[in-house]
């Protein structure tokens, strides 16, 4: 693998720390600024529906600059988003900081999946893809812990510092690896938007949405979940996401790695694995060992979706992938905020902490099914018939359109 992906990978760490950190010091920026935890809340879903907003009017700006200058550009927004966020002055200004930070990133992931898959040779696209994402699911495992510790100890604003610092050098990598590719000839925004009438694009970023979304309908509420159900004490909360990371980064790698080799087949296998899973975990929730290890489960079945569904999108919009590239990244949070929302609802109506499970579950049968109907259609596109004329048969394969 180039080592250019080393940069986007660097990239993609500081994005993954500054998203997930925020739910670690929010008692501390709640503090701070003297507003309610729900109303701290705001500042994760202000960033989440920054990055659905962000990511196609980021992209649509970034089609007239190189893909290079514009992943360049993005890490410096993320950067000062993040600067802002350190030195806000009331909690406003703090929310607006987080909201400029979401807006590098669905941007950053969609045009850096197109960058690392023009890196390297076509059986190998799937696997840099999952090596660019490789640095968000290790920041679940090491920079989210780490700016935990720091903002609890040395107070939330050294994280974010620390995490716009990150910024800078992952923008230093991107200057210094990344080669320069120039924009492809010819591709302009109304190309872009014509890869949305393909149904096999839609029909991936609504996999997107619905699987990644039975994922954190479950971990939204695995702090409580855990607490009530399996009787872990509050502090052990950390280290059981540790687990969930791990499980993501292993995920991510496999679904890399096999995604080149049989990319629908891998989708059927970890989207309805991820079905069973999340089903069990209303029984393995209410057992400490058998939660730890279901939590693991559930963070690698669930990442191991990622890079075939990104290279899904990519291999659909062919010509013009970008922007549906980047709108697709900004599918994985839409299915987040759905699935949390959901999951609350089901919460709400007074079926216990482990309710949420069987909605990622149902939430995972609807992948599943959009994805053997994706596959269904793709086959239908060219049906052998025989027509027998004059005497002479002749084959021939009729188009059937979607």
């Amino acid at each position: 693998m180039p080592l250019a992906l080393l940069a986007l990978a660097i990239g993609a760490f500081g994005i993954g720390t500054t998203e997930f950190v925020i739910m670690g010091v929010l008692p501390e920026v709640a503090g701070d600024f003297g507003v309610s935890i729900p109303t701290a809340g705001f500042l994760v879903t202000g960033y989440a529906l920054g990055v659905v907003l962000g990511a196609p009017i980021m992209t649509a700006l970034g089609t007239r600059v190189s893909r290079k200058r514009m992943l360049m550009l993005l890490v410096g927004l993320f950067v000062v988003g993040n600067l802002l966020a350190a030195l806000a002055p009331t909690y406003t200004v703090m929310l607006i900081g987080r909201v400029v930070a979401s807006f590098a990133h669905g941007a950053f992931f969609g045009i850096g999946s197109v960058v690392a898959a023009d890196l390297v040779a076509p059986d190998r696209k799937a696997g840099a893809i999952a090596m660019m994402f490789s640095g968000l699911t290790v920041a679940n495992v090491i920079g989210v812990p780490l700016g935990t510790l720091i903002g609890q100890s040395l107070g939330w604003r050294v994280t974010f510092a620390a995490v716009a610092a990150l910024g800078v050098v992952g923008l230093l990598g991107v200057a210094r690896l990344v080669p320069d590719m120039p924009k492809p000839q010819g591709v302009r925004l109304r190309h872009e938007l014509a890869a949305f009438k393909n149904v096999q694009v839609l029909l991936a970023m609504a996999m997107t949405v619905l699987g990644f979304g039975g994922v954190f309908a479950a971990i939204t509420y695995i702090a409580p979940m855990m607490t009530h159900a399996a009787g872990f004490a509050d502090a052990s909360v950390t280290w059981l996401l540790v687990l969930f990371g791990l499980g993501m980064v292993a995920g991510n790698l496999v679904g890399g790695r096999y995604a080149d080799r049989a990319l629908m087949p891998m989708l059927y296998v970890t989207l309805g694995a991820l079905a069973v899973v999340l089903a069990l975990f209303t029984l393995t929730a209410r057992d400490k060992v058998a939660a730890a290890v279901t939590i693991a489960l559930v963070g690698a079945l669930g990442f191991a979706t990622v890079p075939p569904l990104q290279k899904r999108v990519l291999d659909q919009a062919q010509g013009a992938p970008t922007l549906a590239s980047a709108v697709n990244i900004g599918a994985f949070n839409l299915g987040n905020a759905l699935a949390a929302w959901l999951g609350g609802l089901v919460i709400d109506a007074g079926f216990g902490y482990t309710a949420p499970n069987w909605v990622g579950a149902a939430l995972a049968v609807s992948a599943l099914v959009l994805a053997f109907l994706s596959a269904a259609l793709e086959r239908r596109r060219y049906v052998p018939s025989t027509v027998v004329a004059g005497g002479a048969m002749a084959d021939r394969r009729t188009a059937v359109h979607r």
